[in-house]
């Protein structure tokens, strides 16, 4: 334009996403993790050693403010290995801040004394409420919810035409059909649908359930089998109190 030359950006920044031509997440951490960082530089001086802020305020601090910074994204990004070293070794700072121990304590007891989850359960905690929210949504408001596997247990029967596996086979074996109950091996053979394994996340929730409930903000239309929406609210803090005490056995 104008003699002007525009090159593509590697990294492309939307709704506080970093994304990258290979959709790697190791930058969207980095830079997470440095503003979690910034945070807890300025947030660290309210309590000097063994004076300042009361340790219960500290956990407040960490889990209302510093965790969801670091965090944020992890319901759509998995961390890579190495972003998920330096995203532990920040967090074990917070926690012995928090605690008030020494720096020479044991990491592996840092989660129990501060009662701040790992970062590893607390990511799989975001990713089994992201589910969740897909899992119970409406087809008509949310595509994803349309695409999930016919067999999988919902009060709504509609499933778009694109969501069934035999659409998969014909792909030049790049993509493979999973079974929604099957965990992704580790390391993946060959690539899978994202809905196959979001799904596979809500699995230890459906313990003696034959329907996942569904979250409307408009009543059901009349002749619709579809339970009243209050009841369906309740059925649906039930399964994030199920998604929070299976955070707390991992």
């Amino acid at each position: 334009m104008e003699d002007h030359l525009f090159h593509p950006s590697g990294v492309v920044r939307w709704l506080g996403y970093w994304f990258t031509p290979s959709l790697s997440p190791t930058h969207h951490f980095r830079h997470r993790l440095s503003l979690a960082q910034a945070v807890f530089s300025f947030v660290k001086r309210l309590s000097s050693p063994g004076a300042g802020v009361r340790p219960f305020l500290c956990h407040r601090i960490a889990t209302g403010l510093l965790l969801p910074i670091l965090t944020y994204g992890t319901d759509l990004l998995t961390p890579s290995y190495i972003a998920l070293r330096s995203m532990n070794g920040f967090w074990h700072r917070v926690q012995k801040w928090t605690t008030n121990n020494f720096y020479s304590t044991p990491t592996s007891i840092l989660a129990r004394e501060a009662c701040l989850p790992p970062i590893v359960s607390y990511c799989r905690y975001r990713r089994r409420l992201a589910a969740l929210r897909v899992a119970c949504a409406p087809p008509y408001a949310n595509p994803a919810s349309a695409r999930l596997p016919p067999s999988f247990p919902s009060l709504s029967t509609f499933r778009a035409q694109d969501s069934s596996r035999h659409h998969t086979k014909g792909l030049s074996s790049v993509y493979l059909p999973l079974d929604w109950k099957s965990k992704v091996p580790s390391p993946p053979l060959r690539k899978y649908l994202p809905i196959d394994a979001l799904a596979h996340l809500t699995l230890p929730l459906q313990e003696g359930l034959t329907r996942l409930p569904l979250i409307l903000n408009a009543p059901p239309r009349p002749g619709t089998n579809i339970p009243p929406p209050d009841l369906m609210k309740k059925a649906y803090q039930a399964l994030r109190a199920r998604a929070k005490r299976r955070l707390l056995q991992d």
